[in-house]
């Protein structure tokens, strides 16, 4: 009963745009926190270089201070923060080329994989992903930063679930994660840009579906590299 109550104060008190992360599995505190807090650093809530206590964010999150470091742990795993000994944690900062090297890393990885699925998934598996690429266009017509880095990431992870390689989409999936992460100074995304990214998915998935290859391989290409 006790854990109940912290996990509904908990996600009372976590920010709006946190709770707007699409519904996955949220089995403890600490998860709800680690989704907050990927939501903050998407929205720009959490900003590079400025440091973090455990004890300031549990209050803001209305938890302890034990989620949230062990939250903070697995962020810093992911390298999104660092730990500093006995003063909380400190958001890293990135560069345009850090986000440039991350972008041709996925590439690399994912391009090849979908140009085979392409030429080999038939076109009712690819409608069946009709309502994942609609739900980035939901996102980003209501410009909600986090839920559209969510249904982003849900759209090109069920994309690469077709080869039937798991390390392939745990790995998709980190990188994808990171480069998500904003640079420092830099303003939010426009919803346009946001919107015009989110038309990318269905253009490309109607394609796909029609079985345009030229077409199909050219919008890989430059959803890629955009």
């Amino acid at each position: 009963m006790e854990e109940d109550r912290v996990r509904e104060t908990a996600q009372a008190r976590i920010p709006a745009q946190a709770r707007k992360v699409p519904k996955v599995l949220r089995h403890s505190v600490r998860g709800q926190v680690l989704e907050a807090l990927r939501a903050a650093l998407v929205e720009g809530d959490l900003v590079p270089g400025e440091i973090y206590s455990g004890p300031a964010l549990g209050e803001r999150f209305g938890v302890s201070a034990t989620p949230v470091r062990e939250a903070m742990q697995q962020l810093a795993l992911e390298g999104a923060v660092e730990c500093l000994p006995n003063r909380g944690f400190r958001v890293l900062a990135r560069t345009p080329r850090a986000l440039a090297e991350l972008a041709e890393v996925r590439a690399l990885l994912e391009v090849p994989v979908m140009l085979r699925l392409a030429r080999t998934v038939p076109a009712q598996v690819w409608a069946g992903l009709r309502p994942v690429a609609d739900a980035t266009v939901v996102a980003a017509e209501a410009g909600d930063l986090a839920g559209y880095a969510e249904a982003d990431r849900h759209f090109h992870r069920e994309v690469l679930a077709l080869a039937g390689n798991a390390e392939l989409v745990q790995v998709a999936e980190e990188l994808h994660r990171r480069a998500q992460w904003p640079l420092p100074g830099v303003a939010r995304t426009p919803r346009a840009r946001l919107v015009a990214d989110a038309a990318q998915h269905v253009t490309l998935l109607e394609a796909l579906i029609a079985g345009d290859l030229p077409l199909s391989d050219s919008l890989i290409h430059t959803h890629a590299h955009p």
